[in-house]
């Protein structure tokens, strides 16, 4: 049968409003109601992925770096879109480089808010580019101002060492609810900061970066 308006269709019973579309099979037309249609409720999605290295953080410097390098999709949400209950996830993975003793410091920002950070980790032995991975949750507790709004950050960092191929991990958490504010646009930055002496054999970066809404 060719293409025809629904007007020239053949006819088929009574319509109770709730239809979406028609379709005609062997002469006969149906109807198909929002009902029938797989629709996904989920709220997980992606926001940002990383599609290139970021910047190697040298441990000859004392200046903060990012650990978020280009990618695609975004890392900001919009004056007033938080919800109450929205969580989100970021996962990193990179290479490092260490000095004995060498402390370095990792912090979880919107702007210029602290939402979280590592505290001061005095590092073990780590050379010929071992891995490290970082992951993230985020959960908005309240919404508005500052004052009212309140953010809980936790997260896990792991890296290898020289010593047989141990895995140290580090735990944080936090709850901001004196300087986070959800009227405003928020705009997530990870930086790394090395300290204890002028040297460029301490070095990190990230290979991999995701940011997910969990809920």
């Amino acid at each position: 049968m060719p293409n025809l308006p629904i007007s020239q269709l053949p006819v088929a019973g009574s319509l109770t409003g709730t239809e979406l579309f028609a379709i005609v099979q062997d002469g006969v037309t149906k109807y198909t109601t929002l009902n029938a249609i797989n629709t996904s409720t989920t709220s997980n999605y992606g926001l940002f992925n990383q599609t290139g290295s970021s910047s190697p953080i040298s441990g000859s410097t004392h200046v903060s770096g990012s650990l978020i390098g280009g990618g695609v999709g975004s890392l900001s949400v919009p004056a007033n879109n938080f919800v109450q209950g929205d969580a989100y996830q970021a996962t990193f993975s990179g290479v490092l480089n260490a000095e004995n003793n060498k402390t370095l410091q990792i912090t979880i920002k919107t702007g210029n808010v602290i939402l979280a950070d590592t505290g001061v980790i005095s590092m073990p032995g780590i050379t010929d580019d071992k891995r490290w991975r970082m992951d993230i949750d985020f959960t908005i507790r309240e919404i508005g101002g500052t004052g009212t709004a309140e953010i809980a950050t936790a997260g896990t960092i792991q890296f290898r060492t020289n010593s047989s191929g141990d895995v140290v991990t580090e735990i944080f958490s936090d709850i901001n609810s004196t300087t986070f504010d959800t009227t405003i646009d928020n705009t997530l930055t990870v930086e790394a900061e090395w300290g204890n002496g002028p040297s460029d054999l301490s070095s990190i970066y990230s290979k991999l970066f995701t940011l997910l809404k969990t809920y």
